[in-house]
């Protein structure tokens, strides 16, 4: 017999052989799994999978799910270029600056896990077809805002269509894809697509800033969202009839009622305390953050201790290493937010680039995030896990203290393109590392949790560390402006240099190589105990 190693759902190795072949699925009418030896693992993690009838059909299949990745990074990154002129045109109040970008990521932060389930109860095809009709036809009412109120309610509901297709886009490629180098692939690709998106949207907000109107901004992304809309409904295989008929998720509407307002509460009490008349002091500001405290602590009780099918059921964590990932991730996560928005704005603003210029300046992530993505997913089943983690935490930490360290007249070439680099060097790794970590260690009815998961990690901690470095800059703003952009970076340093120490300390990832998926595993175990 010739032994081979899997994971199991605590990332934990265990051997098993080839001739260990379930039969409790017999009496079920059910088809039992054949016997698997290691080169059968091998082989079947680096085959196209059988729902492709051809490489074309998989390549549309492939340009539908990474749009979501290209066009959520479209709609953050470009607003924060474009932020002077909607200042302007639209006569927006100093002190409402952020809602523009904010508004959206509060919206996507406080409904992911809500869609992530709906995802898990009527499947992904569903909820990703659904949110890319939707985010056209709100980017399409955005661009025909007529003041700021207006735009502030569309760049929200643009934050549902977000909230909808990202978690259901991890879960469709959790699904389609089994663990091996055919995976490590294309999510290193999808994950390439966020540093795409992030310059795709400065390009085309730079370029309607300087040669059109701010409304073609919101077109150009209507656009391209129709397109996807289109494709997608064509490619992407329907799920569900299958997950109807086999999920036994429901909503939790207890967790639901509480997550929202204490999410939304909770973030805009941190987010807006920096620009309230009276800063921490106004009323508003401190009753919003202590009743959304209240509300998030009632939420956790009741998810923990009460709810039969919580939105976030305890058991996700069980999975050995989860927990100090989430908190690495979280800060790691906050530190993107901070670097691309502080970054496009230092260079606008202190280093006197035009939008155009900030477009080329930026473009080394697009152009290292595609390298990356070639190289990386061809590799990623050789290379220890771990390690890559920490190289990009310090690829966080380096952006931060480039930035941090760039001194008045400085050079782009010393300082901000070794930062771009290093950003995508963060960017990249860690988003495709623990995306196949943590799809790859979740069963196939939860893959809509994890993606719900891991997104709603990305855009918590954008919102939230974004919200206490507008704390940091507003404070101390009367310093002068360099020096309190350089303060955030510093934040950011700190934030992503914490990461680290979880990361050295607490995180174990092994190498992304062809394995058993947890269903087959599962299947496994049950075959043995009945035998």
């Amino acid at each position: 017999m010739t032994p081979f190693n899997t994971t199991d759902p605590n990332g934990l190795e265990t051997e098993a052989t080839e001739d260990v072949q379930p039969t409790s699925k017999q009496n079920e009418g059910q088809q039992p799994m054949q016997r698997l030896d290691s080169a059968t693992i091998e082989h079947l993690g680096r085959k196209r999978p059988e729902f492709f009838t051809n490489a074309w059909s998989e390549c549309a299949f492939c340009f539908s799910i990474f749009m979501c990745q290209i066009l959520a990074e479209y709609f953050i990154s470009g607003s924060n270029v474009l932020l002077p002129t909607l200042l302007e045109e639209l006569d927006i109040p100093s002190q409402l600056s952020i809602w523009p970008s904010t508004a959206m990521s509060l919206a996507v932060t406080s409904t992911l896990l809500i869609f992530g389930r709906l995802a898990d109860m009527f499947g992904g095809f569903v909820l990703y077809v659904g949110g890319m009709v939707w985010l056209t036809v709100t980017s399409l009412i955005a661009g025909f805002s007529q003041n700021y109120i207006m735009l502030f309610a569309f760049r929200g509901l643009q934050g549902l269509a977000l909230a909808a297709f990202l978690p259901s886009s991890i879960m469709i490629l959790g699904r389609v894809y089994r663990p091996g180098p055919r995976k490590n692939l294309v999510f290193s690709i999808y994950g390439a697509c966020a540093a795409l998106g992030f310059f795709v949207g400065i390009f085309f907000s730079g370029l309607c800033g300087s040669f059109l109107t701010w409304s073609w901004y919101f077109f150009i992304g209507a656009i391209l969202s129709a397109v996807t809309a289109v494709s997608s409904y064509f490619s992407i295989p329907s799920d569900y009839t299958e997950t109807r008929k086999l999920s036994r998720a429901t909503m939790d509407w207890i967790g639901s009622g509480l997550l929202l307002p204490g999410a939304v509460l909770f973030i805009f009490a941190i987010a807006d305390a920096a620009h309230a008349p009276r800063q921490w002091k106004t009323p508003y500001v401190y009753v919003c953050l202590i009743l959304g405290g209240l509300i998030l602590g009632a939420f956790t009780y009741m998810e923990g201790w009460v709810v039969q099918n919580p939105l976030l059921p305890g058991d996700l964590f069980a999975v050995k290493y989860m927990k100090p990932l989430v908190i690495a991730l979280l800060c790691m996560y906050g530190s993107l937010g901070i670097f691309l928005l502080y970054a496009a704005l230092y260079m606008e603003q202190l280093m006197g680039a035009t939008p155009l210029q900030v477009v080329a300046w930026t473009s080394p992530m697009a152009i290292g995030g595609l390298i990356l993505s070639a190289t990386g997913g061809l590799l990623l089943h050789m290379l220890n896990g771990t390690v890559l983690v920490l190289i990009s935490s310090l690829g966080y930490v380096v952006s931060g203290l480039l930035f941090a360290l760039i001194p008045i007249g400085g050079n782009y070439w010393a300082y901000v393109f070794p930062a771009m680099i290093c950003g995508t060097i963060g960017i990249d790794i860690s988003f495709n590392v623990t995306n196949i970590f943590i799809t790859t260690n979740l069963p196939r009815e939860r893959q809509g949790l994890a993606g719900a998961l891991i997104n709603c990690t990305l855009h918590f901690g954008i919102a939230l560390m974004l919200a206490f470095a507008d704390i940091v800059q507003v404070y101390l703003e009367d310093k002068g402006l360099k020096t309190s952009y350089q303060s955030v970076f510093w934040f950011q340093v700190g934030l992503s240099g914490f990461a680290f120490v979880v990361l050295l300390f607490f995180v174990r990832i092994n190498r992304a190589k062809s394995e058993l998926t947890v269903d087959e595993r599962r299947e496994l175990e049950e075959s043995a105990q009945a035998t």
